[in-house]
């Protein structure tokens, strides 16, 4: 039986990754007039969801639900032969859409770059930012693809048996980064057998 999870990130070290992350966005873009946060379903949306909150706290004009969207980026991915079939998701723009605005893409875990790709190829489907952005909670390495976030909460170096797990309030009823060995090949086979 594998290790338990160990927690790496609770809700009050998240709640600071994503009021610095915002201060950052902010002050790159001298202000949020022209930001829009786009999160990458799943536990992306609420992160983006919280990022807009606190970048109107920071900046009294800007209205948060204007300033965030969704984006599925599921028939953009690469491996979809290799996942077991998933639900096309649906993605939402704010009313000003994302031509000539600055999108923030925000994921909860940057791994391989692969979803970001995905990403930026859904992008070019809906319309023409002036420039993107990344936003990641955790930076856990081992990158396959020249990608690289432009804030990240926490850089987590890993290996590639270990898993990372982001917990957010709104989906799994707390907020925490967990990270675990990833099961033995062994393990696996017995767990989708149902031993």
């Amino acid at each position: 039986m594998p290790p338990a999870p160990t927690e790496v990130l609770g809700a009050p070290e998240i709640a600071r990754a994503l009021t610095r992350i915002a201060h950052e966005i902010l002050e790159r873009n001298k202000g949020g007039a022209d930001v829009v946060l786009l999160g990458i379903p799943t536990r992306g949306v609420p992160l983006a969801e919280r990022l807009a909150l606190r970048l109107a706290e920071v900046e009294p004009g800007l209205d948060a639900t204007s300033l965030v969207g969704t984006l599925d980026v599921t028939m953009h991915r690469d491996d979809l032969h290799r996942q077991p079939p998933r639900a096309i998701g649906t993605t939402t723009l704010p009313a000003g859409g994302i031509d000539g605005k600055v999108v923030v893409l925000v994921d909860d875990v940057l791994y391989s770059g692969r979803t970001i790709r995905a990403a930026l190829d859904a992008i070019s489907d809906i319309g023409r930012p002036r420039a993107v952005q990344l936003a990641a909670l955790v930076d856990r390495g081992h990158r396959e693809l020249p990608i690289r976030p432009d804030y990240v909460g926490k850089n987590l170096p890993t290996s590639v048996s270990e898993r990372v797990h982001v917990r957010v309030a709104e989906i799994d009823g707390d907020d925490a980064v967990l990270i675990s060995q990833a099961p033995v090949a062994a393990e696996t086979q017995a767990e989708e057998a149902g031993l």
